[in-house]
């Protein structure tokens, strides 16, 4: 066990010593001159302020905000074997005590199909889980009528993933005036890795927005990516970086391309909903995603008490299950 243990510290340190040395080349230690550049080659950074009170509340009295996250969980062993749940939730601020949910579940014990490879079967889990997502949001906009609504999420997820119904809800929102908008909390775009690999040929390997704006900007600094080197433009999305805590970790927020005139105003509320001390999630989001997740206790309770046993134990009760 010692030889093991060492060889896995050897192995640690050299990942450790690789990192720093890829990134030292980009960064070396000079924190203002990757700003800078950033500053003139990607958008503009801007220090904003929360909405005020009566900002807040005047937003209240126009719907309020909604948010619209979603869950899946899974139980089982191999392929037919495995029961999914999905489920979405939307919920507004002004109307907690009634929160919009929309449930699905699959299983290919009761279908034909056949044995489907791993890739295929995760798009089909993000179809579900994005289709659902917003077709919970339409729902909102048609009952609720809230004033923004945000997703857990980039937006180009779900242009991906939902297709005609994520058509749907954007011609919703426009029609409506409400405003659509996503919160990115693991960024994994590189639009300033690329600009500084365009600037320096001789960096290599994928350079991301997360690992080169960590630290990097101030509290309450936004980065408003410019049309031009955005990726998401095209597709109809305007993008910015937010540092929306004391974290040096920064978001992502995503708006539609109509609606690009409220991306400050999202940002600034954003921070509104965020505390200070956190790891820079908007409150009201982490509250959706406490509330809608699937734990993998309760994916236990719900098959253990809505299935026979004799179903539950024959189809979806796997060999490791047993063994625990």
């Amino acid at each position: 066990m010692y030889s093991l243990n060492s060889e896995l510290r050897t192995k640690l340190q050299s990942i450790n010593t690789a990192i720093q040395e890829k990134y030292g080349l980009i960064l070396d230690g000079d924190k203002k001159r990757l700003k800078d550049f950033i500053a003139s080659e990607i958008g503009l950074i801007k220090a904003i302020e929360p909405l005020s009170s009566e900002e807040l509340a005047d937003l209240e009295k126009k719907g309020g905000i909604c948010g619209v996250d979603g869950s899946s969980n899974r139980a089982g062993g191999n392929f037919p074997h495995f029961i999914e749940v999905y489920q979405a939730l939307a919920l507004t601020t002004i109307r907690r005590e009634d929160p919009l949910y929309l449930a699905e579940i699959y299983t290919p014990v009761i279908t034909d199909e056949e044995d489907e490879d791993g890739e295929k079967s995760e798009e089909q889990k993000n179809q579900k889980l994005a289709g659902l997502e917003v077709q919970a949001a339409i729902k909102a906009v048609q009952v609720h009528k809230p004033y923004a609504i945000i997703m857990d999420g980039g937006l180009i997820r779900y242009n991906i993933y939902a297709g005609e119904v994520w058509d749907e809800l954007v011609q919703l929102c426009e029609e409506t005036g409400t405003i659509l908008a996503g919160v990115i909390k693991d960024i994994k775009t590189k639009v300033i890795g690329e600009q500084l690999k365009r600037k320096h040929p001789d960096l290599r390997g994928n350079l991301y927005d997360r690992e080169l704006l960590f630290g990097l900007l101030e509290y309450r600094d936004l980065l408003l990516v410019d049309e031009a080197v955005s990726k998401k433009e095209p597709m109809g999305y305007s993008s910015a970086f937010l540092r929306s805590s004391l974290s040096p970790m920064t978001i992502g927020l995503d708006i539609i391309e109509s609606q690009r005139d409220h991306l400050t105003q999202m940002a600034r509320l954003v921070l509104s909903l965020t505390p200070q001390n956190s790891r820079g999630v908007p409150l009201w989001i982490d509250i959706v995603d406490k509330e809608v997740k699937i734990s993998d206790q309760m994916m236990k309770g719900m098959l253990e008490r809505y299935l026979d046993r004799g179903v539950y134990e024959r189809f979806f009760v796997s060999e490791r299950d047993k063994r625990n």
